[in-house]
């Protein structure tokens, strides 16, 4: 957790700004004036060797004339004064400042000198290069963003700071007060993890809003985010989702897992609800702002939806086909209340469709009825404007209805649809202080929906965390010997007989394969294999051996198999003049039958460490780009929902006379792996591909490992083992 002394970036009583200025557009002059026109109730400082007359504000030349250490430093001086100022506020007694300066990089040596400085007084630092800090609870705005956001529940953290204005704006709009604002900067020292320390355990913050664009410190995160989402919801917009990862790999695993993609299977396995917009961010926050006591809380899927208009409540129901929740069965009992109360034309299910003359008692007795239903989680209740009835009469009576339900202890979410946007301007106060989330169209209240069922599932990964298998001593000790003779030959690529026998340690299927040193040796080797053979170059210098022609399937005997193996040398010679040929992979071929291809892998990332994968394979394996990816240590309920969100998972699953695939035994090759990755921290790069998958098993036709050359190499793994 973030020390104590970070609670004073959110409640301060004295605040000094190194640089504050009286000068017209300067950064100094406008942080100044914003801490004072926010209101900001404690001493205020301005440190600056020109004489000052600012109202409301104290002028000292230096920082060591102040009378007593503030309580957070704001640093707004050039560059090459930031390393001085923070080696004289540590001196001071300073225990936190916000650096606003930008130019200190790691090029021109500052950001370390500023570190260097902070260090030995135990001065901790946000920035540099940010837009600064917003405490709306403590009413300063130690910044200079535009606008003054309102005081509530809503902790964000930044790591841009040209977006927090238009977002205080945004949110304004919508009704929604923060309890903190953090422009991040270049994070030299606090960073995601201490805010997000901080924010967990603030008594005022409901939720934890995140912009992220890159992470640091991958394990120290991890562990922040997963305490703050067991007690209250984050949310993550990550920005970067098309840009290359440029890193250099070895594999398809490597290739295929981009960064946005470790990104947010990380947040998945962390807690954290990622939403793909601004828009999604803030409709997120709406409806997990509060807490169960303000919010209601989800306990399923199943949704009520109140409407005086049929039409939008079809389109509600169209926007449910994405796989957001389903329609809640009223019971009986339900039924027969509701049409007690309601005129005989309504729609007798639901949807329950009010009929567009609904005054305010219907949509009372009709939320009443469906709020006591045990068959519904949530209710969605809409509003198409009329002119038979006022909308703010409307909206009151939904409130009381909701707020009366939470009195009897029904807690189920409720999510509000006010259709047009004078509809929503008079409604959305009303609502928003009942704790029910507005939206203005019917698509954006069902993703609104969506948001509480991914914070639901969150939660509930997070009570029931998977854990690694039971590890085995001889699995490691007989992988290692492997990886040494491959290591005392300098080489970081296990040849196609080592990956296997490595897989085959940790339990997981192979084809049985030989390796033949010459080609005239392929026929001696053939003698203990049954035919028909594949055939197929081992060169550490060749990763992908079909594109360079160097594979052959479906020989029938030993002689076509030494044909084969000369014809592969000879292209070889051509295609790769400066590959050295360690020999052949002899192996009998597997006839095809009715067997999908599958590709299961592990690749590193340098924030996440190592990385499973799990997808359709085969040589088009990247032209497809169906996969799935997770975190190791993994069980198998893990690794079955991790499977679950390929599409080939549909295929595995049987259809029409096609049998369902092994996929327990699928399921057991991604926990061999992850056990892998756990045990063996040598292990970088591995892929299976293709993994022959059948109704009657599985079997690695192919295998590609590459270790480090590292004798003793730390585990990459971010979450425990």
């Amino acid at each position: 957790m973030s020390p104590p002394i970070l609670s004073a970036l959110l409640a301060p009583a004295s605040v000094a700004v190194i640089g504050g200025s009286d000068r017209q557009g300067s950064v100094g002059e406008v942080v100044v004036e914003n801490i004072l026109a926010g209101g900001f109730a404690g001493t205020v400082f301005l440190i600056n060797p020109r004489p000052l007359s600012v109202p409301g504000t104290t002028w000292v030349a230096q920082i060591a004339d102040l009378p007593q250490p503030p309580d957070l430093a704001i640093v707004v001086v050039p560059a090459a004064a930031a390393p001085g100022a923070i080696a004289e506020l540590g001196a001071a007694g300073v225990r936190v400042a916000v650096i606003l300066s930008a130019g200190l990089t790691e090029a021109n040596g500052l950001r370390q000198a500023v570190l260097d400085a902070a260090r030995p007084h135990g001065l901790r630092l946000v920035g540099p290069n940010g837009l600064g800090l917003l405490a709306p609870h403590a009413r300063l705005n130690a910044s200079f963003a535009r606008g003054t956001p309102l005081a509530g529940g809503l902790a964000l953290i930044s790591q841009s700071g040209a977006l927090i204005s238009g977002l205080v704006d945004w949110a304004t709009t919508r009704q929604l007060g923060f309890s903190g604002i953090v422009s991040v900067g270049d994070m030299a020292d606090i960073d995601l993890a201490d805010l997000i320390d901080l924010f967990a355990a603030d008594p005022r913050t409901d939720a934890i809003l995140l912009y992220i664009e890159g992470v640091t410190r991958g394990a120290r995160f991890m562990a922040a985010a997963q305490a703050a989402a067991r007690l209250k919801p984050v949310i993550a917009l990550k920005a970067g989702r098309n840009p290359a990862s440029g890193r250099a790999v070895r594999s398809h695993t490597g290739a295929l897992a981009g960064a946005y993609d470790v990104h947010a299977c990380a947040f998945e396995r962390a807690g954290i609800v990622q939403v793909e917009s601004l828009t999604d961010l803030f409709d997120a926050a709406a409806v997990l702002r509060g807490g169960p006591e303000l919010q209601g809380e989800l306990q399923g899927e199943r949704l009520a939806i109140v409407t005086n208009g049929g039409g939008a409540g079809i389109l509600a129901l169209d926007a449910m086909t994405a796989g957001t929740g389903v329609l809640a069965d009223l019971s009986p009992q339900t039924l027969e209340q509701l049409s007690s109360a309601l005129p005989a034309g309504w729609s007798h299910g639901n949807p329950v469709d009010l009929i567009g003359d609904a005054p305010v008692e219907r949509y009372r007795a009709a939320l009443d009825a469906v709020l006591a239903d045990d068959g519904v989680d949530a209710v969605l209740v809409m509003n198409c404007p009329t002119a038979l009835l006022d909308p703010r009469d409307i909206a009151q009576g939904v409130a009381a209805a909701v707020v009366a339900a939470r009195g009897r202890g029904i807690l189920k979410p409720v999510i509000a649809c006010w259709l047009g946007d004078t509809n929503q301007d008079i409604a959305g106060p009303i609502l928003s202080a009942a704790g029910i989330a507005m939206f203005g169209a019917p698509d954006t209240a069902i993703r609104g929906f969506g948001h509480l069922i991914a914070a639901h599932k969150a939660a509930a990964r997070l009570s029931a965390p998977p854990a690694a298998s039971e590890p085995r001593q001889d699995r490691p000790s007989a992988a290692r010997a492997l990886i040494a003779t491959a290591r005392a030959e300098g080489r970081s690529l296990l040849n196609e007989i080592e990956a296997k026998a490595l897989l085959d340690a940790f339990g997981v299927s192979t084809v049985p394969t030989r390796l033949a040193a010459t080609p005239a040796e392929v026929s001696a080797v053939c003698a203990g294999l049954a035919p028909p053979y594949a055939v197929k170059i081992v060169s550490p210098q060749i990763v992908h051996k079909s594109d360079v022609g160097g594979v052959v399937l479906n020989l029938p005997d030993a002689q076509a198999a030494v044909e084969a193996a000369e014809a592969i040398a000879a292209r070889v010679a051509t295609a790769c003049p400066g590959a050295v040929i360690t020999g052949f992979a002899v192996q009998t071929m597997v006839a095809p039958g009715r067997a999908h291809e599958v590709i299961v892998g592990l690749a590193p990332d340098p924030t996440f460490g190592p990385v499973l994968m799990v997808g359709a394979g085969g040589k088009a394996v990247e032209v497809i780009r169906d996969h799935a990816l997770g975190l190791p240590p993994l069980n198998g309920a893990a690794a079955l929902a991790m499977l679950a969100r390929t599409r080939i998972s549909r295929l595995l699953a049987g259809y029409r006379d096609e049998p369902a695939a092994d996929i327990a035994g699928i399921v057991a090759t991604l926990e061999a792996l992850s056990a892998i990755a756990t045990e063996l921290p040598e292990v970088l790069e591995l892929d299976i591909n293709p993994l022959r998958v059948d109704a009657h098993g599985v079997m690695a036709l192919d295998a590609r490992v590459v270790i480090s050359l590292d004798p003793a190499p730390a585990s990459r793994l971010v979450l425990p083992a």
